[in-house]
């Protein structure tokens, strides 16, 4: 079972998310926090653009502004980073993480120039930030890359850095 407190944070994401005027772009299903993200979206007004493979349709989360299908998961995760300024990781499953480390590679190598954030709810990341700093300290990764990825305590900060779209 889900820490209740992950998605208690999810549903206060969206909130604010939907307060200040972003787009939300997520894999678009019903599962784990994702769908607790997009249920709260959904029913606040927020906008949200689900990408989601074809063969996923049966956990298709309801109420998303627009979705958009693929064919594969590596066309789903090029199209989420695609136009996003900033890429957050909630708690989430192995795919989160599929996505994140991707994402910080190629944020790395500079195909990808937004923030990276990660939403450490309850210390959920950090055996991800040790990892990390783990690296660094064996030179398998510079400092400089390291530094790309910031450990975000909780929705509201977060929320503050992403700062607030210009409503139109």
């Amino acid at each position: 079972m889900i820490d209740p407190d992950f998605n208690r944070v999810a549903r206060e994401f969206a909130r604010l998310m939907a307060r200040d005027g972003h787009v939300v772009v997520s894999g678009g299903t019903v599962k784990g926090t994702m769908g607790v993200l997009a249920e709260e979206l959904a029913s606040c007004g927020g906008s949200h653009v689900g990408i989601i493979p074809r063969f996923m349709e049966p956990v298709l989360a309801r109420g998303l502004s627009e979705v958009i299908w693929t064919d594969t998961m590596a066309e789903r995760k090029t199209l989420m980073r695609e136009g996003a300024d900033a890429v957050v990781a909630l708690p989430g499953g192995i795919g989160t993480l599929d996505e994140f480390i991707e994402t910080m590679t190629l944020r790395k190598l500079e195909r990808y120039m937004g923030e990276l954030y990660v939403l450490n709810i309850k210390g959920f990341y950090e055996p991800f930030r040790q990892l990390l700093d783990y690296y660094v300290s064996t030179g398998m990764l510079d400092a400089e890359s390291r530094a790309l990825v910031q450990f975000v305590p909780d929705a509201e900060t977060l929320a503050g850095l992403l700062g607030r779209k210009e409503k139109i």
